[in-house]
């Protein structure tokens, strides 16, 4: 085991309401993970639903019904939780690659081969995954995990000649539709987005709104222009990180970083503004007539929505990219990733025009220029890029975060607020799980999403200081994390909670308590969700420790607790999912 930092820390500190509230969602949410899995998945992990593919209720869907549960099991909670999540995985993987298609051409030998989506978009793709993207952060010595890991990171590049996904000359993955039989080289249909036929009324109830299998073709009838690069393609990069994070190897930061710089480039080129459509020759919207605001959910991406029977704005990709940057800045730790995507944000926002005495400000663009105009500055990645930087300037451009508010001196009720409010929310989905008394043939495989009880976003906020994970299929980016050396395991040790209070570009306030009055506790904190951060020094009740590592330990005493300040080095370092005492 590698040395470490050691600081003691014997001050009494009766658990503040914060701390309990704290370990009572990590207890409950274990606890009702338990019972959802025995309602809704049986004795193979498989999920009690009907299987489809699809935009609307596919293969994406059913993994979210897992959405959170390895971020639970690393931020501390029972190992119950991790161990049921494989069980889900497993009958996840085997079931999706049973489940078949009739009229979707390239699934109908099953949704997944290779234990992956055979060809599909990188909005669903990272939903899917989103939850196995984060399962190295507590069970990095997985063998499964790793050969998966390296397999599908192999689709894209060119490690498997059956998914020729990626064309390194342009750097561009070739289709909208990839995956691990490659990219889809035409124009997409309704039926690959939306599958097969199937009875809606009286059966279903689909959360977009459809109210028959017309509809849902409606709902994707203009879902058509896949061919040739599109920023969501970006997600697939999170596949070379946790592949590099899992093996060190070169070959899968060189990949990632070769990949992002070709969009870097393309979006310097086009004004600052990302381009939603690459041609295959490598042009800017060249398989959209020459169009840099075309392809499905680009800026451009207004179509019909046959549930309210109104056009709907869909620049999706926007959603999802500024993550993809944040790869880039999380392996190198070069900040021009951040600069490309607030670049994006000042492009968008420097077309604002005056009407009614008052700004407004574009948030799409089409043929006629600019439109969708609102009286709010484009803001999508905002709080990303602060997070990130750490500038107070682009800190100005982040409105309504009561985290972020707390973390500056302000709202202080925010941490009993938001645990007390997943608290709640945890009960109100378990009411709704013990309501459910639907058969598996009239569930979609989505009509559970909304009663998972993994809640994990004000934890990663408060206990981490952290950016919340969710659906979107991105790595974890956290200032710090936890180990517990005892029992040799990711989170939190029992009885320990933590609070992150103050975060600066280079130092970090947290305050940790054991809540057990009979037993000392040991935590190992980690900088960074990767160790991609050198901790310097660390300080508590005046004695300071010169660390310089990604690492130290910290003794609490029985019924022990108080503020630890530490100064940093962002991502001065690799990041790596082995555990401190691996390395």
């Amino acid at each position: 085991m590698r040395r470490s930092t050691t600081l003691d820390i014997d001050r009494p500190m009766p658990p503040p309401h914060w701390a309990l509230l704290q370990r009572a969602l990590l207890r409950d949410q274990a606890l009702a993970c338990q019972a959802f899995f025995e309602h809704y998945f049986d004795e193979r992990g498989y999920l009690l639903c009907v299987p489809r593919w699809g935009g609307d209720d596919g293969p994406d869907d059913a993994a979210e019904n897992l959405l959170n549960w390895t971020m639970l099991h690393a931020l501390g909670a029972s190992d119950i939780v991790l161990e049921l999540y494989k069980k889900g995985w497993e009958g996840h993987l085997r079931q999706y690659t049973e489940a078949k298609t009739t009229e979707v051409p390239f699934a109908r030998d099953g949704m997944y081969y290779k234990e992956f989506p055979v060809m599909f978009d990188w909005m669903h793709n990272g939903e899917g995954f989103a939850v196995f993207f984060l399962q190295g952060l507590s069970d990095p010595y997985d063998d499964a995990l790793l050969v998966r890991t390296k397999r599908f990171a192999g689709f894209y590049m060119g490690d498997d000649p059956s998914a020729p996904n990626y064309d390194p000359e342009h750097r561009i993955i070739r289709s909208m539709f990839n995956g691990s039989r490659g990219p889809l080289m035409r124009k997409a249909t309704a039926v690959d987005w939306a599958g097969d036929p199937i009875e809606i009324e009286g059966r279903f109830d689909p959360l977009h709104g459809e109210r028959n299998y017309e509809e849902m073709l409606q709902h994707f009838e203009d879902y058509n222009d896949i061919v040739g690069d599109n920023p969501l393609n970006m997600g697939a990069t999170t596949l070379a990180f946790n592949a590099y994070a899992l093996t060190g190897e070169g070959r899968y930061r060189d990949w990632l970083v070769d990949y992002i710089d070709g969009w870097v480039e393309r979006t310097e080129a086009n004004g600052g503004i990302i381009p939603t459509n690459i041609g295959l020759d490598g042009s800017i919207g060249g398989e959209c007539d020459g169009k840099w605001y075309g392809g499905v959910y680009g800026w451009g991406f207004s179509v019909y929505d046959p549930a309210s029977g109104q056009i709907a704005h869909r620049p999706t990709a926007l959603e999802r990219t500024p993550y993809s940057f944040g790869n880039g800045l999380l392996m190198t730790g070069d900040q021009r990733y951040v600069d490309v995507w607030r670049g994006v944000i000042e492009g968008v926002n420097s077309n604002a025009k005056a009407m009614d005495g008052r700004e407004y400000f574009p948030r799409m663009h089409g043929d006629d220029g600019w439109y969708d105009f609102r009286d709010e500055p484009f803001d999508k990645g905002a709080l990303q890029v602060y997070y990130w930087s750490m500038d107070p300037a682009d800190r100005k451009r982040v409105t309504g975060s009561g985290w972020l508010d707390f973390l500056n001196g302000g709202n202080p009720d925010y941490p009993v607020d938001a645990l007390t409010s997943d608290l709640e929310a945890v009960r109100s989905r378990m009411e709704g799980v013990r309501r459910d008394t639907a058969s598996p043939d009239t569930r979609m495989s989505d009509d559970m999403n909304t009663l998972t009880p993994a809640l994990t976003g004000a934890l990663t906020e408060l206990m981490l200081g952290g950016l919340p994970t969710g659906r979107d299929g991105h790595p974890l980016h956290a200032r710090l994390r936890y180990f517990d050396p005892e029992r040799r395991r990711a989170g939190v040790p029992e009885d320990v909670a933590a609070l992150v209070t103050r975060m600066t570009a280079t130092e970090t306030s947290v305050t940790l308590v054991n809540a057990n009055q009979v037993k000392a506790r040991t935590v190992v904190v980690q900088g960074g969700g990767y160790g991609e951060h050198r901790i310097v020094t660390a300080s508590a009740d005046g004695v300071t420790a010169h660390v310089d590592d990604s690492s130290f330990t910290v003794r609490l005493a029985p019924g022990a607790g108080g503020e630890v300040t530490l100064t940093m080095s962002r991502y001065a370092n690799r990041p790596t999912l082995a555990f401190p005492w691996g390395r």
